[in-house]
């Protein structure tokens, strides 16, 4: 079974009737399409506020960007887990949960253009899962590394771009972590956590490790005209 195209979506969702269309736009309701990188990849349909409309540019950015430049064997820890997930995934974007918690996969889909089968979704499988974006935010993922992480660059443009990254890695992982959840529903949820953090750790490491060389080179380029 295939995973629906981008555009083919995209047309379903325009495809509507005129006053559906409507309501759920005076509601605030958009959707904004990812993949993670491989077009054989289940198709990411971010479901969002229009007030959240950079918050889902970012996610996208996770999926599409920073999920092919993470190091192999980071992806490949998913990799039996993203072949077993649903063609088309929904990710409910929100700002926070009232139980406190990052994300929830969703035992049947919710969102009303994804909640009966559609031939524009060619026969293609649709799970569902939320994640509460500020909350991930806030989340202190992993207190003594990322401190440690955070005081190798300095106040300024670096500094701004590794926490925009480690954010963006963050929702990656949450992503990650409530589609293994999709996959396998009753795998205990400290393996599954394990997992996920890892994940995070390797990740963010790697990304620091190759800012921070490129930073020192930088430096040493700079201080090398001045001789």
């Amino acid at each position: 079974m295939s995973t629906p195209a981008p555009a083919a979506m995209l047309e379903y969702l325009d495809s509507r009737p005129r006053l559906v269309r409507g309501l759920e736009w005076a509601r605030g309701r958009r959707y904004r399409l990812a993949r993670l990188g491989d077009p054989a990849a289940s198709l990411v349909v971010i479901a969002h506020s229009w007030r959240d409309v950079r918050a889902a540019r970012r996610v996208a950015v996770a999926i599409e960007e920073d999920w092919p430049g993470v190091p192999e064997r980071c992806r490949e820890a998913y990799g039996e887990i993203l072949a077993g997930a649903p063609e088309v995934v929904v990710l409910d974007l929100r700002r926070k949960n009232r139980c406190g918690c990052l994300g929830h996969r969703h035992p049947y889909v919710r969102e009303g253009p994804f909640a009966e089968a559609h031939e524009a979704f060619r026969g293609a499988t649709v799970g569902e899962m939320d994640i509460a974006w500020e909350r991930i935010e806030a989340w202190p993922a992993l207190p003594l590394h990322d401190t440690a992480l955070d005081a190798r660059f300095f106040e300024g443009s670096r500094l701004d771009e590794f926490r925009n990254r480690r954010f963006r890695l963050r929702l990656l992982s949450v992503f990650l972590h409530e589609t293994n959840h999709l996959v396998y529903p009753n795998e205990p949820e400290q393996s599954v956590r394990g997992r996920s953090l890892a994940f995070y750790r390797e990740a963010l490491s790697s990304y620091a490790e190759e800012a921070s060389t490129t930073l020192s080179f930088t430096i040493d380029r700079s201080f090398s005209r001045l001789e």
